[in-house]
């Protein structure tokens, strides 16, 4: 009997000793964020040669369900939500009714959903330009619906995220004068985030808005 319980307890020590050994690294995994300068952040951009050989927009599945599996919200609409000045109200199949958003790019307010695109502040094209065309299709799909950091994805009108395209700081600048270090502090966030690679045409362009921009924070997480 006492060789059973001493097996037992044999048992039970190893059944625990992978938890007690997971918890540390589950931890240490829940990354606190990284708050720089912005010339200091810019500066920390690894230059790379961009490809778009093999791009395609479907390499990138979106708009995924989201964060809040269930409740009937893809990522576009999640982003809505999180980013609206006065909350819409949510219907059946998360349908949006009112509401109203502030679009910085063109500091324009808007009243209607419809009139809103989600954009990727770092395009999809440019990500995969600048590394993602070496990730997994999971992990491209995370990037696209990402809404672990706030300006990874941001609500403007249609209008300004259309006339930017695909295109990166080097190429086009939001309208508003007011908007450029915002801009420029989130655009290098989302490449720190993803280890993603800038041209020199582009360091440049975001070094020359940093120099205007004083101590304007740069934070971000790095990607799970």
């Amino acid at each position: 009997m006492i060789k059973d319980l001493v097996r037992g307890l044999a048992a039970l020590s190893l059944t625990l000793a992978p938890l007690a050994a997971a918890t540390p690294a589950a931890h240490a995994q829940a990354a606190e964020p990284t708050v720089l300068p912005i010339g200091a952040a810019v500066s920390a951009l690894p230059l790379g040669t961009e490809s778009r050989d093999g791009y395609t927009r479907t390499a990138f599945r979106h708009w995924n369900a989201g964060a809040n599996l269930g409740d009937g919200c893809n990522t576009r609409a999640e982003v809505l939500i999180s980013e609206a000045v006065t909350p819409p109200t949510v219907g059946a199949r998360c349908a949006l009714t009112g509401g109203t958003w502030w679009s910085y790019y063109d500091e324009q307010t808007v009243t209607s959903a419809g009139s809103l695109d989600i954009d990727h502040m770092v395009p999809l094209a440019e990500a995969w330009d600048s590394g993602a065309s070496a990730w997994t299709a999971a992990r491209r799909e995370a990037y696209a619906n990402d809404l672990g950091q706030a300006s990874s994805l941001v609500a403007v009108t249609a209008r300004t995220n259309r006339s930017k395209a695909d295109q990166d700081p080097a190429e086009w600048l939001p309208p508003a004068p007011g908007a450029l270090c915002r801009y420029a502090a989130e655009w290098t966030a989302t490449k720190l985030r993803w280890d993603l690679a800038v041209d020199e045409l582009e360091k440049d362009r975001l070094l020359d808005i940093a120099a205007g921009c004083g101590g304007t924070p740069v934070t971000y997480t790095p990607a799970p």
